[in-house]
This record gives structure tokens, sequence and C-alpha cells, in this order.
């Protein structure tokens, strides 16, 4: 694991956060590494006898790791080589080429240490699904939903790792219909590559609930769709013809330029093929 420390961030800062909240700290899994996050790692070293520095090397996540057991809820739900290979096969793409994509544009991996499937609820998504439903958002919203119920987007209300699920279960509770239950799953981006709810039916699932249900078994479900996605978007195109800034646009939008996810995947791509 990366060693990591105050003012950190990425996606093993997000796990680390995972982990210490299973531990019983209240901590977002922002992926940033806060003061709330130091000082719980400090009470965790404190407690567990080690230094206590604030610092996450080898020691401590041995320890977290030991006490937690994630690997117990989703060890075998990991991507393998082999379902990038047949992703290749499949697709008629440069395995460097999908190692590339998959290292770039993946969230690092597709479970949370509870075994379910990493999500990210969207209130705003979670607005306008209703109202493509005929229920009108703002006859229910009020302040005891709003971190859950809103117009326009906002990460104010992110809590990030397993309280996503908090929030999904909410969205759930606002009505009693089979409605609710499918707006708020399709308010919920999925797995490694975080495909948003809303696509399943676009995509060729028959429902978003069994969008939802194939996310929850394994991270080739998660690839698969993800490959679905690329076809349906018209983005596949591009990573056959290696095309990384119209691939990048096609499938990261705006934010292609402001993160440079087409060098980044341009870089990843020439040092896969370099050690084919």
């Amino acid at each position: 694991m990366d060693f990591i420390k105050y003012r950190s961030r990425g996606s093993s800062v997000a796990f680390l956060q995972e982990l210490l909240e299973k531990c019983g700290y209240e901590l977002t899994a922002s992926g940033y590494f806060g003061l709330e996050t130091e000082e719980a790692v400090k009470d965790f070293q404190t407690k567990n006898q080690l230094v206590i520095d604030g610092k996450v090397g080898v020691k401590t996540w041995t320890v977290l790791l030991s006490k937690t057991r994630p690997a117990e809820a989703f060890g075998d739900k990991f991507l393998e080589e082999n379902d990038l290979i047949n992703f290749a096969e499949k697709h008629e793409l440069k395995l460097a080429a999908v190692k590339a994509v998959n290292e770039v544009e993946s969230s690092g991996k597709g479970f949370l240490i509870d075994g379910k499937p990493k999500i990210l609820f969207e209130g705003h998504v979670f607005w306008r699904e209703l109202k493509k439903r005929g229920i009108d958002p703002k006859a229910i919203s009020n302040f005891s939903n709003a971190d859950v119920l809103y117009p326009s987007w906002t990460k104010q209300h992110y809590l990030g790792g397993i309280r996503e699920y908090e929030r999904l279960e909410k969205a759930k509770g606002l009505g009693d219909s089979e409605n609710y239950n499918e707006a708020a799953l399709a308010s919920c981006s999925w797995g490694s590559y975080q495909i948003m709810g809303f696509h399943a039916e676009a995509l060729g699932y028959s429902s978003v609930q069994q969008f939802a249900d194939e996310m929850a078994g394994h991270e080739r479900n998660h690839l698969e769709a993800f490959g679905k996605y690329l076809q349906t978007y018209g983005c596949m195109k591009h990573l056959r013809n290696l095309d990384w800034t119209k691939f990048a646009e096609c499938y990261n939008g705006p934010a292609q330029a402001l993160n440079h996810y087409d060098s980044k995947m341009k870089k990843a791509y020439e040092r896969f093929n370099t050690n084919s």
C-alpha cells in the first residue's frame, strides 16, 4: 500500500478512510487526508501500540487490514488479467490500451470493504429522475431531505464510501412506490467506472434494478458495463484508434480539459505497450 500522510490525496486515502470508518471513526471517504483523518489515524495508532505520527505506512496498514479484513468481503470480486485480455479481444483493442484506460478511468476498486459495489449518490439526478416518473420533487422537498433531493449539482452532501448507501436508502424511503426505488438506483454512479444508473436500459439491461444487481457481482461486470457504455455512446472507436483526446472527450466530457485524462492515458498506454 502507498505511504500516505496529511494532505495526501487519492484512492489509497479513500480506502484508508473506509477502513477507519469500519473501526468506528466517523469520517467522509473524500480521498483527501485532512485533519480529521490525521486525528483518527493518531487515535488508532495510540489504541494499537503503534508509533503515533499520524502517517500511514506498512505497519499501520498491516494492523488496519488485520482488524478489518476487507479481502474477506470483496477479495473474490477483483478484476483479473484474463478479464482485460478477453475485453481487448472482444472489442478488437490493444491490451495496453485497455490497461491504460482501466488505470486512469477506473476508481481503483469497484467494491467497498463491506462487499457492496462502490456508489456515489447524486441528489440533483434524483430530482430529475422523480420528475421523469411523474413525481413533483418540489412537493416533497424539505429541510429533512435536502441532503438527497436538490435541483442543482453540489458535492456538499457527499459522504463517500459505505455512507453513500445511507443516502441511497434515505432517498428510497421518501416514498413507498417502486418509482422511488428505481429513481434512487438510477441516481447513483456504480462500480469501478462509476457509470450512472440512469444509463441502464440504454446499455441493454432490462431495468436499473438488474443493472444494480449485476454491479454487485464482480468487477468484470463493471468492465462489461463499461464496454457497453463505450459502444453505446460512440467512444469505442476512439479507443480502438488510440485517439486519446477524442476518447477522453467522449467519456469524460468537459472534465477532460481540466484533468488531462488524454495525456494520462497516453502515458499509461506507452508504459504498458513498452512492457508487453
